[in-house]
């Protein structure tokens, strides 16, 4: 299983880095939310991969007994997630804006604090 997910972890890098080198910024929105998701990956496998074992105490225990997962990776993949969402529309909302006043996506297009000098 930690094989199939370091697998998996691999290709979203990959595909993240792929979609963040591009000059158009939707797709590097798309490679920054791919990549969050590869980093919450990371955080869930590191607190164990335990099929069929929720990290849920019984009664009258002070601590769990057996091979449990950690809960605080997956307490802090959850906030993650929604933090990321929250970034993921900001994202997109400054994208639709700029799109809107530039009348463009290319990254090298939007100079409007720099602009290009017109050849003489």
């Amino acid at each position: 299983m930690e094989v199939l997910s370091a697998l998996m972890i691999g290709v979203l890098v990959t595909a993240s880095v792929y979609l963040m080198l591009a000059r158009n910024v939707l797709r590097f929105i798309f490679g920054l939310v791919l990549l969050s998701n590869a980093a919450n990956l990371v955080i869930f496998a590191s607190g164990g991969l335990t099929p069929q074992a929720p990290p849920l105490i019984e009664y009258r225990t002070d601590a769990p007994t057996g091979l449990v997962a950690n809960a605080l990776p997956q307490a802090l993949v959850l906030t993650a997630i929604v933090i990321g969402f929250g970034l993921f529309a900001f994202a997109l909302t400054l994208v639709y804006r700029g799109y809107q006043n530039l009348g463009t996506l290319d990254s090298d297009e939007m100079r409007l604090a720099e602009p290009r000098e017109e050849p003489k």
